[in-house]
């Protein structure tokens, strides 16, 4: 009788271990995928930066009077990549998006500028990224949702403590962000 209890006790707690396991390995899967997809979005983040630079060339050229919004989008690049933390890169992120439109707002200005072919392709190609980036960061926040609500439900919580897992930050658009870019059109020969 002894030998029946030993050996359920045995399955019991060769039960559990193996349930920690999988819960342990199923935490370590949604860790990868956030990984995964922050360094998808990084890729696309990296492309917009390089694309920025190009971008800002052909455009000093013509807007000799927008050099602050230049200026801005060239120090937002740098702060980018000397950012370690998720959280500041999506911070200065969001910051580039805003500027972005509003160099694309004020481009309008300048008739010349609007016709450049080198500024309609990286517009366009800029743009492209921009909705892949909208993409990734769905499947990155996706993610981080799933893992974030994962090491807070029981048993999870348990394993999650353990490792010293802690919630990992959404990627979202600043506040100031969400405000609609201003756009004037001015044209010759109308007074305002």
């Amino acid at each position: 009788m002894s030998i029946i209890i030993l050996a359920a006790l045995f399955l019991f707690l060769i039960g559990i271990i193996g349930y920690g396991i999988g819960i342990y390995n199923g935490l370590i899967l949604l860790r990868r995928n956030i990984e995964r997809n922050w360094s998808n979005i990084d890729v696309l983040l990296k492309q917009r930066y390089d694309e920025i630079g190009k971008l800002v060339k052909v455009c000093e050229g013509y807007m000799q009077y927008e050099r602050e919004t230049l200026e801005k989008l060239v120090t937002l690049r740098s702060s980018y990549f000397s950012s370690d933390s998720i959280k500041e890169k999506n911070k200065i992120e969001g910051e580039i998006a805003g500027t972005l439109k509003t160099l694309f707002a004020v481009a309008e200005n300048y008739p010349e500028l609007k016709t450049n072919m080198n500024f309609l392709h990286l517009q366009k190609r800029i743009s492209e990224i921009e909705n892949a980036i909208a993409d990734r960061r769905e499947f990155y926040n996706d993610s981080v949702t799933i893992f974030n609500t994962r090491i807070q439900q029981i048993p999870d919580i348990l394993i999650a403590r353990m490792c010293r897992y802690v919630e990992q930050p959404l990627f979202q658009v600043e506040p100031k962000e969400r405000r609609d870019v201003p756009v004037r059109f001015d044209f010759p020969g109308e007074s305002g």
